[in-house]
């Protein structure tokens, strides 16, 4: 019951002490929603052509053929070779790499180990392109030259952590 009162007591509470401090609650909300559609407008033109080169690529089947050309080097890495799809989408759309987990899971079963995998994969990665873009795109950094090689090496790791963790918890 207590759960379920904290949101609307935390915005009750925060509207009471703006009244008692004399803030216009109206004009604060409309500056808010006004920067937040600015940050919008910052980061929607990079995020379009992203979602549709994502689109096309899963579509042309193209994905597919990348896991299977990389079959060799997943196995050596201790990755199931079955998360390449995972692998691949996940720096470029979280949504995309949620539906390949599903279909990860759907198809080998949640408690397999790509099922295992691939779910560890998707709590300990990024999506770095669309978070690059969108923290860039906000703060005004133009120069992202160090930035995006950095994060990729980062989720590498976090795959090769997370097939190593699975399998390590698990078999």
């Amino acid at each position: 019951m207590i759960w379920q009162l904290i949101t609307p007591l935390l915005i009750l509470g925060i509207a009471l002490y703006a009244l008692l401090r004399g803030v216009d609650i109206f004009a604060a909300l409309i500056a808010g929603a006004r920067d937040g559609l600015n940050v919008l407008l910052r980061i929607v033109p990079a995020l379009v052509p992203l979602l549709a080169a994502i689109t096309m690529l899963r579509a042309s089947g193209f994905l597919d053929a990348f896991a299977e050309f990389c079959r060799p080097a997943f196995q050596f890495l201790g990755i199931p070779p079955e998360c390449a799809p995972l692998l691949i989408v996940r720096p470029f759309s979280g949504s995309g790499a949620l539906a390949v987990g599903v279909e990860l899971m759907r198809s080998h079963g949640a408690d397999s180990l790509v099922g295992r995998t691939a779910a560890v994969m998707l709590g300990s990665t990024e999506t770095t392109f669309y978070a690059v873009s969108v923290i860039c795109g906000a703060a005004g950094v133009t120069k992202t030259r160090y930035v995006i090689p950095a994060a990729l090496l980062a989720d590498f790791a976090g795959y090769i952590t997370a097939s190593a963790a699975v399998r390590w918890l698990f078999t």
